[in-house]
């Protein structure tokens, strides 16, 4: 029965009413049916966005994304509310501030449509959806569809006039109506029959809804209309009798069967009843009653209204037709296979089939975090017993996982201690893969930690599990979590300074993310690698974390806990290269978005990023701040780090600086001998000594760095050495020494433009003396000069602009030409040929003049086109 009555007094007050109105009423009132026909009657469907929520809905990231989806589909919200992609650490209360932010400009209006709003069952979501009613742009409506009110603090709108309530009474159909609905199916009885009927059913639209269809055809109406009450009980019995009792064996069956179900289509219904046909029953019943609605537009899918449905789930139990747990093992069979894990997981629980539960929360739960379904996660877990998660080593393991989440780490470390003790309740075609899971999580717990000895251990023996064959379960099933384990590496390489390996070990991760079309796995992989590639090619950094900004804005991620590495990363590669400029916009969103207490290793980092930063620009106070908040965050930390020798260093010369000489002195003096002979501190002793106009002493501490045999973590460290050699060869009047090691210093900074060594150590005469000499680095000292005056580098005025103007392309290429990769290593890097890298080269000499790569080089840096190039938007 399709049969819509008009109600223009309700569709006018939706159309007028105050910034929200609810729609409060039992089921059966009528309330969704009134809404659906208004938006077609108003013809406002482009500016309504329609959210129903799911049973139960507990997890605010779904909820949220599902709200952002829905808004953006109406034509106001298309061109305000950016894209946003599931992610593990969205937070429900930034979504809402996101969606705030977005909406400021609306002016058009929009109906946002909250069905069944009493299915919030997280006091949370309904905390942040209170934030977002109460903070909207006028333009925005809410329409609040629910069956009992909910605790939104709708009373404050209540008392500005702001509030509009449309409640059972007022669902209720006139008499009038209750006409109209009988006429539109074609239904005759007397006026004194309709009256009575409305009268018994008081107007509630199921009751009037079930009578019309129940009338049509029927022999004797007047007799019908005199026994039918209306009431809940009296719906029930007819639907009973003359809904289900009528329909054909199969049929009835059918309804029973699936009545366990949210929703069903064709496929579950023969599965579940061992016949065929199933589609084309659903939609004859769609068809020909109002208590079968298809729920999308194919009519492939279904579901039945709730009382009816109510009743079809007590007549199953009764009847005892089939055992209930058989259809939900079936079902879970079924969404499994179909790829929908949350569902299948949930009813293999109902069936209390724990081991099928587990089986599917083993191989889908990491990827369900990684997909932001933490909360969901966390609720399927809750749902085992405790004796089943005692015995299941993979799903302690997942409680571990979860319990990070939450930040209870001493809970974590006890269920991965019960994951570790039953890793023989693994069945061996699992068992790869939970080692794999069990290496991810005793990382992540080192991490958590900050024990850096625990993460290289834990590191190595991830490493040692990925590379084992067995890993997957068969059909290649686990290779999210080995992309994800990839990638987890580089938090024990990183901070060990073995960041070669962490490179190989990232770039296979994101390769792999990119196959299984993981687009926040290769996200976190480029910003990771950003970070990881500053210490050994500022243009790959640049890169990668250019490209990881690009994912960010892409997917509505720029506010996430890796987008604030990448930021870093730029930052820290603009600070290098002199841009100062640059390098604090990118330092100023890392240092909004990196959350120190949850990354104590990431504050670390961009607090001396910012204290590089400071110093570049001669504001010591400010520097020293910097590296004093590093060292607060340092000490959280289990251990020092390796890297922890170069930043003190670097802390010191900020000492050293800032005039305090005699503190840098006694720290230096109180190290012990292995430290002392670091190559970072020996170019801190010397700039000391330097300080302390003592040229000789800065050589000889100088000598073991610029030999190699005090060696530095990072190789850049040794441009700083060269170039304070060269200004003790010149305070001690050796010209020849001076002037070569300043080539030499330049050389070093040649390739990757780190020219922060020259800000830190301004040399304008020696360069001056050195660039009238034969030098083969005349621009880059005429950079340095115009960083040294304030002035943003101007390209030389002996450097012609390319014959044709270069291509993203080939522009791509010319900015690896400064590192010591060959044409098939940048090939790999651009995932193109070899031959079209020759290709881009040989195009890229034409236009620019000349003949070889060094040529093309001081060229482009001439021209200023190996600049770091800022991100636009």
């Amino acid at each position: 029965m399709k049969s819509v009555v008009p109600r223009p007094v309700l569709f006018e007050r939706l159309t007028r009413s105050a910034r929200v109105a609810v729609i409060s009423a039992p089921a059966g009132s009528g309330k969704t049916v009134l809404v659906r026909s208004w938006i077609e009657e108003a013809s406002v469907g482009e500016h309504v966005a329609w959210v129903a929520v799911g049973h139960d809905e507990r997890d605010p990231q779904r909820f949220w994304l599902s709200v952002l989806d829905a808004l953006r589909g109406t034509v106001p919200g298309s061109a305000l509310v950016r894209a946003l992609t599931a992610a593990p650490d969205l937070d429900g209360w930034e979504l809402a501030e996101r969606l705030l932010t977005d909406l400021a400009p609306l002016t058009d209006r929009v109906w946002l449509v909250l069905d069944d709003v009493h299915e919030l069952g997280s006091t949370e979501v309904r905390r942040q959806l209170e934030l977002l009613v109460m903070r909207a742009p006028s333009a925005l409506r809410f329409v609040l569809v629910t069956r009992h009110d909910v605790r939104l603090g709708l009373h404050r709108l209540r008392l500005d006039g702001e509030l509009t309530e449309i409640r059972a009474t007022d669902l209720r159909f006139s008499l009038e109506e209750a006409r109209e609905l009988l006429d539109t199916v074609g239904v005759k009885v007397s006026a004194s029959a309709s009256a009575a009927l409305w009268g018994r059913t008081e107007g509630w639209a199921a009751g009037l809804r079930l009578a019309a269809l129940a009338l049509v055809g029927n022999p004797d109406p007047e007799q019908f209309v005199e026994e039918f009450s209306g009431s809940e009980r009296t719906v029930a019995e007819y639907l009973l009798s003359e809904v289900l009792e009528r329909q054909p064996d199969a049929v009835r069956e059918l309804l029973l069967r699936t009545s366990l179900l949210g929703r069903v289509n064709g496929e579950l219904a023969d599965l579940l009843t061992g016949g065929s046909g199933g589609e084309r029953v659903l939609q004859d019943l769609e068809q020909s009653n109002a208590f079968v609605m298809a729920v999308d537009a194919t009519r492939s899918w279904f579901r039945y209204h709730g009382l009816f449905a109510d009743l079809l789930r007590l007549e199953l139990r009764r009847t005892a037709l089939v055992d209930a747990a058989v259809l939900h093992r079936k079902v879970a069979g079924w969404f499994a296979a179909h790829g929908q894990a949350v569902e299948a997981i949930r009813h293999a629980q109902t069936a209390q089939d724990w081991p099928l539960a587990a089986g599917l929360l083993a191989e889908h739960g990491p990827v369900m975090h990684l997909g932001g379904q933490a909360t969901t996660a966390h609720d399927l877990l809750t749902g085992f017993p405790d004796d089943v998660v005692a015995a299941d080593s993979v799903l302690a393991a997942l409680f571990a996982v979860d319990e990070l989440a939450h930040g209870s780490v001493e809970t974590a470390q006890r269920y991965l201690g019960l994951a570790e003790r039953t890793t023989d309740s693994v069945p061996s075609a699992r068992r790869g893969h939970a080692q794999l899971l069990l290496g991810i999580v005793r990382l992540m717990l080192a991490r958590r930690r900050g024990n850096l000895s625990a993460m290289a251990e834990r590191g190595r023996q991830l490493q040692e599990t990925i590379e084992a064959k067995d890993v997957a379960w068969p059909g290649g099933l686990g290779e999210d979590l080995r992309a994800f384990a990839l990638i987890s590496l580089d938090s024990a390489e990183y901070w060990t300074a073995s960041f070669a390996e962490a490179r190989r070990h990232l770039e296979l991760g994101r390769a792999l993310a990119q196959r299984l079309r993981r687009p926040y796995l290769e996200f976190s992989g480029l910003a990771y690698q950003a970070a990881n590639e500053f210490f050994l090619s500022f243009e790959r950094a640049a890169d990668h974390g250019t490209r990881a900004v690009d994912l960010a804005y892409q997917h509505g991620w720029t506010d996430e806990p890796a987008a604030g590495v990448a930021y870093m990363a730029l930052g820290a590669v603009r600070a290098w290269q002199g841009r100062l400029d640059e390098s604090e916009t990118w330092v100023q969103r890392a240092e909004r978005t990196i959350r120190a207490n949850a990354q104590p290793l990431a504050g670390m980092g961009i607090r001396h990023v910012r204290a590089t930063l400071e110093m570049a620009h001669g504001r010591e106070a400010a520097a020293l701040a910097a590296f004093h908040g590093a060292e607060r965050l340092a000490d959280l930390l289990a251990e020092p780090t390796l890297l922890n020798t170069a930043m003190r260093a670097f802390h010191l010369q900020s000492f050293v600086r800032a005039g305090e000489t005699q503190h840098a002195a006694r720290v230096l003096a109180g190290l012990d001998e292995h430290d002392r002979d670091r190559g970072e501190m020996r170019i801190t002793l010397a700039m000391l000594r330097l300080a302390q106009a003592d040229a000789h002493a800065a050589t000889a501490a100088l000598a073991p760095v610029l030999d190699g045999s005090a060696s530095v973590i990072w190789p850049t460290w040794r441009t700083q050495a060269f170039l304070l050699e060269a200004i003790a060869r010149d305070a001690l009047g050796e010209p020849g020494d001076a002037e070569r090691a300043l080539e030499r210093a330049l050389e070093l900074a040649e390739p990757d433009g780190a020219l922060i060594w020259f800000l830190l150590h301004p040399t304008p005469g020696l360069l001056s003396r050195h660039n009238a000499r034969r030098t083969r680095h005349a621009s880059l000292i005429t950079e340095i000069q115009s960083l040294l005056t304030g002035r943003s580098p101007v390209p030389a005025p002996s450097a012609s602009p390319p014959l044709d103007p270069l291509s993203d392309s080939e522009l791509r290429v010319l900015r690896y030409l400064p590192t010591n990769l060959s044409a098939p290593e940048i090939a790999v890097e651009l995932s193109v040929s070899p031959n079209t890298v020759k290709t881009h080269l040989r195009n890229l000499y034409r236009k620019l003049g000349v003949h070889r790569r060094t040529e093309a080089v001081a060229h482009a840096r001439a021209l200023g086109l190996l600049a770091p190039f800022t991100h636009r938007r």
